[in-house]
């Protein structure tokens, strides 16, 4: 099971709440992907455990990855090297066998998108918000979303938030199928946990079975995918654009980007 600190598990009759405790924003690295990673193979092998719900404790669902203070040097590119071990674990969040429902609070963004769209829905308060900032940083998209994305929203739609990395409200989310049912703050985990309760207390073996149909190929697709977009970001990660996109997100400015 995983690091009880950071990722903790609890069930309750057949729903499990897997949350994550970094708040406030729940900025990830490769020991939480890892360590939630661990716990939803464990809950795999529950056979008291019928669906998952996904949450975490702050102002955000998952910010993504902290750049905050980061200077691209030889170290950092070092760790970027590294880094593909994160969306190793990231392949085992996709290869869970239980349906998973995420409560969404404030951001879900970058590697916290594509976190969220792990689950098989998402549950979302109106201050939600998605966003594939990354060529705001100067780096290519990461954690499969190039995969998940287009296929949950389209392609067209998917263009729009990679190629501008702008922030998609929750009623919008709601409009385009990024995002499944839209409740009041003080009701988010409770109708999250509803929703996990209503696919729980279907029969366990055939939602499994209609459920892999569905995502037949996906932890295999991500794999691949993952691969490619490491390679990306390993390059982008040496610019002098990057540099600057982390600058100019830290700063809350636009980056005065330069092509190199």
């Amino acid at each position: 099971m995983p690091d009880s600190k950071e990722v903790s598990v609890n069930l309750e009759g057949h729903v499990a709440l897997v949350e994550i405790h970094r708040p406030p924003h729940n900025f990830f690295d490769q020991h939480l992907i890892q360590n939630l990673a661990d716990a939803f193979e464990a809950l795999d092998e529950n056979l008291e455990c019928r669906a998952i719900l996904l949450a975490s404790e702050g102002k955000s669902f998952c910010a993504g990855a902290n750049f905050k203070g980061r200077v691209t040097s030889s170290d950092d590119r070092a760790e970027a090297v590294g880094a593909n071990h994160i969306y190793r674990e990231a392949v085992r969040l996709f290869s869970c066998k239980k349906p998973v429902v995420a409560a969404i609070q404030g951001a879900a963004v970058g590697g916290g998108l594509g976190l969220a769209l792990v689950a098989d829905f998402r549950v979302v308060s109106p201050e939600a918000r998605f966003a594939a900032n990354f060529v705001k940083l100067g780096i290519h998209p990461g954690f499969g979303l190039t995969y998940t994305l287009p296929r949950l929203i389209g392609v067209q739609k998917a263009s729009l938030m990679f190629l501008t990395g702008r922030r998609i409200p929750a009623d919008e989310a709601i409009a385009w199928g990024l995002a499944d049912v839209l409740t009041a703050p003080d009701q988010l985990r409770q109708t999250a946990r509803q929703l996990a309760a209503e696919i729980a207390e279907c029969a366990p073996l055939a939602v499994r079975s209609t459920r892999a149909t569905l995502r037949q190929g996906i932890a295999d697709a991500v794999k691949v995918q993952t691969d490619h977009e490491f390679s990306e970001q390993s390059w982008l990660m040496r610019t002098a654009d990057h540099r600057e996109g982390v600058r100019a997100v830290e700063e809350r400015r636009v980056g005065n980007f330069v092509g190199r």
